[in-house]
């Protein structure tokens, strides 16, 4: 049986889990497009697109121009949580 399909919000949310897990630490690069693609398995390129763009929306990354997409930061778990 293929993949279930993702929005880009499940893919984002899913991205997000993972860099807060540490799988993804800040400065590192994030998977490809192409990568992100094979991973997920959306029905396009664009969904993929779409959800690094919520992500760097949300400030969690960042993209270089010919080198990829950075984490630049963690999610945050809630608002009422202070350092």
């Amino acid at each position: 049986m293929p993949p279930k399909r993702m929005t880009y919000v499940q893919i984002a949310d899913d991205l997000a889990h993972r860099i807060e897990l540490g799988e993804y630490p800040v400065d590192s690069l994030i998977p490809s497009y192409s990568q992100l693609r094979t991973m997920y398995a959306p029905t396009s390129i664009s969904t993929v697109q779409r959800a690094v763009m919520l992500l760097r929306d949300r400030g969690i990354v960042q993209g270089q121009r010919g080198v990829g997409v950075y984490v630049v930061g963690r999610p945050r778990q809630s608002d009422d949580q202070s350092e």
